[in-house]
């Protein structure tokens, strides 16, 4: 959930109860202030009955009056010393309901003689009156928490721009494009703060960027120099005839051995330039194109091994790959898939839109899943010439690029399958 949608949201589940509340207390206080009005009508009322009573003779027929607002009776109770108020329902003949009332009762003297005074005022319009100035605080209050929310979000969300334009920049940022990276200068404090921080740290990754990229090109320039020289001068060894078979053997040991530290020391170096994401993508290239390449430089090898090849290739099929890594992908899976088979065996190539397959037989067993891509762990002891790197570079590869590497075994088949995001 992003932050300014969940702002809103604890911003409106605060508001609603608060508003809630206010709407229940106004109503009630409504309540509350007609009838004391109410009531206030009635003690002045009843004070001009009595007055009236009083000037009155015992035969006046204003004694012998009862309707729903007024009633006087004789009792024989005490007298009241304070009227009596209360809320009661009237019925109502014509509208056939009950309606509310607000009553004063009081037993009072008129000439030695005690009555029950009874005066009512109808609610009714007070009711409503009531109803229609809660409805349009309804809407009123409606109106301003919509008008709070609106506002609130509008300006979250300009608030908060910054912040999320910093965020697009960190989620673009490339390796090798790091010292272009500048964080604007916003008027809100924290924000500098969020940025002079992004900004120190994003020249420190380049600079560590910069210390691995110049460690890798060194290490790639010393290292290979001395191996060559090493290779030719045991090459010069073995043209030497006055060896014996046993000095031929042991320089030829040690020419292999130079051979596959060579090609260790340039698997590593290619490790270090793809964590770095020294790879990158200019545009999509088709990558059947390059399937169909290594087919033929592996030719003689399939051809060796009498090797069936069945391909279903989408020609159209672009992959975000630089055509070094997308060179690396290929000849990885597909020398594997030659170099693991039996003579006579099968290679199946699946390219589509968005997924590579590759499948070979073997008779060796499936790659246990805590090695499969483990650095210097030989899949098989049967091949002495491999380093342990191979499928490792292809995942780190896979990684750095977001690509989704897979393997399956079934049967005496295994399968490599490669798939885009």
């Amino acid at each position: 959930m992003k932050l300014l949608t969940k702002t809103t949201l604890y911003f409106l589940l605060i508001m609603l109860p608060v508003f809630t509340a206010g709407a229940f207390f106004l109503y009630n206080r409504f309540n509350k202030e007609i009838k004391h009005e109410t009531d206030e009508e009635l003690l002045n009322d009843q004070l001009e009955w009595v007055r009236y009573l009083d000037t009155t003779s015992a035969g006046n027929p204003v004694f012998r009056i009862s309707t729903p607002e007024f009633n006087i009776r004789p009792v024989d109770a005490p007298v009241q010393r304070k009227p009596r108020l209360t809320t009661v329902d009237i019925y109502q003949e014509p509208e056939d309901t009950y309606a509310p009332f607000r009553q004063l009762s009081q037993v009072i003297t008129v000439r030695d003689q005690h009555y029950e005074l009874i005066i009512r005022k109808s609610l009714i319009e007070k009711d409503d009156l009531v109803k229609n100035i809660i409805h349009v605080m309804l809407l009123a209050f409606g109106g301003l928490l919509v008008f709070a929310l609106v506002s609130n979000w509008l300006i979250s969300r300009k608030i908060w721009k910054p912040f999320y334009r910093s965020l697009d920049q960190i989620q673009q940022l490339q390796l090798n494009k790091l010292a272009k990276v500048i964080f604007e200068q916003t008027p809100t404090y924290e924000f500098n703060q969020l940025n002079s921080s992004l900004t120190s740290m994003t020249a420190r990754m380049y600079q560590d960027y910069l210390n691995m990229k110049e460690l890798t090109e060194d290490a790639a320039h010393e290292m290979q120099t001395p191996l060559a020289i090493a290779q030719s001068k045991l090459e010069l060894l073995l043209q030497d005839e006055s060896l014996t078979a046993a000095q031929q053997r042991n320089i030829l040991l040690s020419y292999d051995e130079l051979q596959r530290l060579s090609r260790l020391n340039h698997s590593l170096l290619l490790l270090a330039k793809i964590e770095n994401r020294q790879f990158p993508v200019s545009a999509p290239l088709k990558l059947a194109a390059v399937i169909r390449k290594y087919l033929q430089l592996f030719e003689e090898l399939i051809a060796e091994k009498q090797l069936t090849i069945n391909s279903q290739l989408d020609e159209e099929s672009e992959w975000p790959l630089h055509p070094a890594l997308a060179d690396l992908l290929i000849s990885n899976l597909l020398g594997n898939a030659i170099k693991y088979n039996y003579a006579g065996g099968e290679i199946t190539l699946l390219l589509t839109a968005r997924s590579l397959q590759i499948s070979n037989t073997s008779e060796l067993a499936a790659i246990p899943a805590d090695q499969l891509y483990q650095r210097f762990k030989k899949q098989q002891d049967t091949y002495s010439n491999s380093n342990g790197l191979g499928l490792a570079i292809v995942k780190k590869m896979a990684d750095s690029y977001q690509l989704t590497l897979t393997y399956l075994h079934t049967g005496n088949v295994h399968q490599f399958t490669v798939t885009l995001p």
